[in-house]
């Protein structure tokens, strides 16, 4: 018997692509191509990716410049109480004194404060959260996101639903949904055009303002001879 398609009437097979005869692998078939069409209201259609917090690096930043703040504060207060200053500050004012601008550690360091400083420039203009993916607007008030190993499981549950699939894997990014079937029972071109029409579908009703291309690729499972 043949499973059914659908549980309702009006449900439609999205079209397969084809391709020629002499383009395919009998071993380990794969279709790739773009994403599936936005709806027509466009809603969600310019949404960006969520701000992250950067606790982490904020408090790290934080820390480190209360550590250094500190350090400083003690050294100056010992001084102005008539005690010698730190040893590693009376030599580093020697060091800063006769070592020429173009001196190696000069250069160093210099380099090390440069990148630390674009490292922070770069947290603070760029949005992050890049394992979490914006979804359509349907509320002008309300945003939403869906995080990428949560879009991989639905895939991979929906993969796992054709038949003749033994295993999967998802592997998702911002742009491509890349997925790795095993076959154990029919041909594999059939898998990969159920596998198509079965995870556009379920790319679709995922509802992400930016739907990921597809890449699917099937491989026929090993048997170990006894």
């Amino acid at each position: 018997m043949s499973e059914p398609q659908g549980s309702e009437g009006t449900t439609q097979r999205l079209p397969v692509l084809e391709k020629a005869p002499d383009q395919r692998d009998q071993s380990a078939s794969a279709a790739a191509y773009g994403p599936p069409p936005v709806p027509e209201d466009g809603a969600g259609g310019g949404e960006r990716r969520f701000w992250s917090a950067r606790r982490i690096p904020a408090g790290i930043v934080a820390l480190l410049l209360l550590l250094v703040a500190g350090i400083f504060l003690y050294d100056i207060a010992a001084v102005r109480a008539d005690r010698p200053a730190m040893h590693w500050r009376r030599e580093l004012a020697r060091q800063l004194a006769e070592r020429p601008l173009d001196d190696t550690w000069v250069l160093v360091g210099a380099g090390v404060a440069a990148a630390l400083g674009l490292w922070l420039i770069v947290l603070a203009a760029t949005p992050g959260l890049r394992g979490v993916l914006p979804m359509s607007r349907i509320h002008p008030d309300v945003r939403a996101g869906l995080h990428r190993d949560a879009a991989a499981m639905v895939l991979r549950d929906r993969a796992m639903e054709v038949a003749g699939v033994q295993s999967a894997r998802v592997r998702m990014r911002r742009t491509k949904a890349d997925v790795r079937a095993v076959s154990h029972f029919r041909e594999l071109d059939d898998v990969r055009a159920d596998l198509d029409v079965t995870l556009t579908e379920a790319i679709t009703a995922l509802g992400l303002a930016r739907p990921p291309a597809l890449s699917v690729h099937v491989a026929r499972t090993t048997r170990k001879k006894g």
